[in-house]
């Protein structure tokens, strides 16, 4: 690991390009699978990434050997080619998962093959493994409890609980994801959160407060770039954030194709159980969105909560329980993972493929971190609290999966492998 070593990330976007390999070729293939239409849901877009990246480092790892796999033992033949492997991994997982995209997937796969100067036997042998690991991925998280079905969340109607929002006025969200086996952590409520504030207490009225006052469609004490950056914030995924910076740190600390797959892999895992734990928190206290709060808090019991029949929030709220906030569990567990791999003074920019043309800018993870808990709540879907226990559900998930997946398997290498 690194510590106190800064990192100027914003200008590397030729670098990156020029030192792309098939490893992150295969990152944005993904990331831009996940955009396409129909949009796979955010919390499910971290398990996407999660597979692809397990897969993708099983397979380059199994012929490199050198950290403990993710599922799939070291079994490739020698000589075997790591960047067809990485091709076949990340193309068969992708295929399985989005069958519509294949046509893409397929111009792609033969774009990578194509600058792949192994020799023949070396590329088939590569593929072959790539596949087989893909296949061994594909089927283990085949059983993950994901796939159950389960009925139709309505939520309640006590004060307090969370109901359907406007304007789906959905069911909640991909409720089996509180259920799902983790990747790395032993259960999913392994870090549960200590739930919202109590209604009537002074942390829940400084929140509410807060949110109807920064959080509102209209007449809100935002500035122009809060208002920006919320909606920022909100137009991507987990991995279209933070997956870019992660390749970009790679590159310019010139990381090896296999370092790269181990630490998109690390990003994800982190962020796919952190999501999973964060699902269990949600749906275990199952509370309120300010929309609903503001404009019933009549019902509270709080003399300090003004209702507003009228307000509604920045952005449209997510079709799940508010408490804690979904995307600073998810960027939690990646800021510190990076800030842990790189150092925590890295300066680095996030853009997003679903809002081309703004880029934001951070010198520390921290910075970043504490946008994302003011964007929730500027954007109106959150409140404070549950930011707050989001971000820290996420970093204990992550110092969990760095300490007990994809560990060295010999010790004295430098500090790049660590």
């Amino acid at each position: 690991m690194k510590s106190g070593i800064r990192f100027s990330v914003g200008v590397l976007m030729a670098a990156t390009f020029a030192m792309a390999d098939e490893v992150t070729d295969w990152n944005q293939t993904m990331l831009a699978a996940l955009l396409t239409a129909p949009v796979t849901p955010a919390p499910v877009t971290t398990r996407v990434a999660a597979m692809v990246h397990s897969a993708v480092f099983d397979a380059v790892n199994g012929i490199a050997r050198r950290y403990t796999p993710i599922y799939v033992p070291a079994a490739a033949v020698p000589g075997a080619s790591m960047r067809a492997a990485a091709v076949q991994a990340a193309y068969a997982t992708l295929v399985k998962l989005y069958p519509d995209q294949k046509a893409k997937f397929d111009q792609q796969r033969t774009a990578s093959l194509s600058a792949i100067t192994d020799s023949t036997d070396a590329v088939q042998a590569g593929l072959s493994w790539g596949q087989n690991v893909a296949d061994g991925i594909l089927a283990w998280r085949s059983q993950d409890g994901f796939a159950n079905t389960l009925p139709p969340y309505p939520g309640g109607t006590q004060p307090g609980q969370w109901r359907p929002t406007p304007p789906a006025m959905a069911p909640g969200l991909v409720p089996q994801l509180a259920q799902s086996i983790p990747w790395v952590l032993r259960s999913p409520s392994q870090y549960r959160t200590n739930g919202p504030a109590a209604m009537t207490s002074d942390q829940y009225t400084a929140d509410y407060n807060e949110t109807k006052n920064m959080g509102g469609s209209t007449n809100s004490g935002r500035t122009a770039d809060q208002t920006l950056y919320s909606t920022f914030w909100q137009a991507g995924n987990p991995p279209d954030y933070w997956d870019p910076v992660a390749v970009l740190l790679a590159t310019q600390h010139h990381l090896s194709m296999v370092q790269t797959a181990r630490l998109l892999a690390l990003v994800n895992l982190g962020i796919a159980d952190a999501i999973i734990g964060c699902w269990d928190a949600k749906y275990t206290y199952s509370s309120w969105r300010p929309v609903t709060a503001i404009q019933l808090s009549d019902t509270d019991g709080n003399d300090a909560t003004a209702p507003d029949s009228a307000w509604t929030p920045l952005i449209v709220t997510p079709p799940f329980p508010e408490y804690p906030s979904a995307h600073s569990c998810a960027s939690g567990a990646a800021g510190h993972i990076l800030s842990q791999t790189f150092g925590e003074e890295s300066t680095f920019q996030v853009v997003s493929n679903a809002m081309p043309g703004v880029t934001r800018t951070f010198h520390s993870f921290t910075e970043a971190l504490e946008e994302v808990k003011n964007a929730r709540i500027f954007g109106g879907i959150h409140f404070r609290t549950a930011t707050v226990d989001g971000t820290a559900l996420g970093i204990a998930v992550a110092d969990y999966v760095t300490a007990h997946a994809l560990v060295p398997l010999h010790s004295g290498r430098s500090g790049q492998d660590q």
